[in-house]
């Protein structure tokens, strides 16, 4: 077992304790019970940060916001785990909670009727709480519809290093958060974040 762990391969990880890698989409309760009970909790919890690790990597990395706040909260238990501010298997639970809150967060999309793209620009404009207590989750969706839309019509390849480029599509940026009354002293920020995300999905979009 400690031969499979410092191997860094999840799987052999998974096969070292009898069992089957998950779909972390798909997690249920009885995988969550059968790593919760595993004899090896330091190797439950080596299992759980790859697993979570991984899959925060593959599934948000065109979604800067979820990977960006996974990433903190998952290096957050990890870290205080290694200073031993709590025990393993308080950490387990911790881990698993987050594994059931990442299986919540890849189904959002369909809750508010937004594909990955679009989803993606929702969570850069509900990065602070005061926009999603303002306009809600209905008008946070008719923003990232109409940003997606707009910013892929107008992005090209090589617009990043076209400062000209870059200065249109800030300005379109802004004229839709003002359509919508986005909150004027979070139009900056969520700018810089709307630009930053087009970016991570303008390899995609050419």
């Amino acid at each position: 077992i400690g031969n499979a762990v410092v191997s860094g391969e999840v799987v052999d990880v998974f096969q070292a304790v009898g069992l089957d890698k998950p779909n972390i989409g798909l997690l249920d309760d009885d995988f969550l019970a059968e790593v919760r009970n595993l004899p090896e909790k330091n190797l439950a919890v080596e299992l759980l940060e790859r697993l979570l690790e991984g899959e925060i990597k593959s599934r948000f990395s065109t979604n800067l916001a979820q990977d960006k706040k996974f990433s903190e909260l998952l290096d957050n238990v990890i870290k205080r785990y290694q200073n031993r501010s709590i025990e393993t298997a308080q950490v387990i639970e911790e881990l698993i909670e987050m594994a059931k809150k990442f299986a919540a967060a890849s189904k959002r999309g369909d809750e508010l009727g937004l594909n990955d793209d679009e989803l993606a620009f929702y969570d850069a404009l509900a990065n602070n709480e005061a926009s999603v207590r303002e306009l809600g989750d209905k008008v946070l969706a008719d923003i990232a519809h109409e940003l997606t839309d707009s910013l892929r019509k107008n992005v090209t390849v090589d617009w990043n290093n076209r400062e000209s480029v870059r200065a249109k599509l800030r300005l379109l940026v802004k004229r839709i958060l003002r359509k919508y009354k986005y909150p004027p002293d979070q139009q900056d920020e969520a700018t810089k974040l709307i630009l930053e995300q087009a970016e991570a999905l303008c390899a995609a979009w050419g």
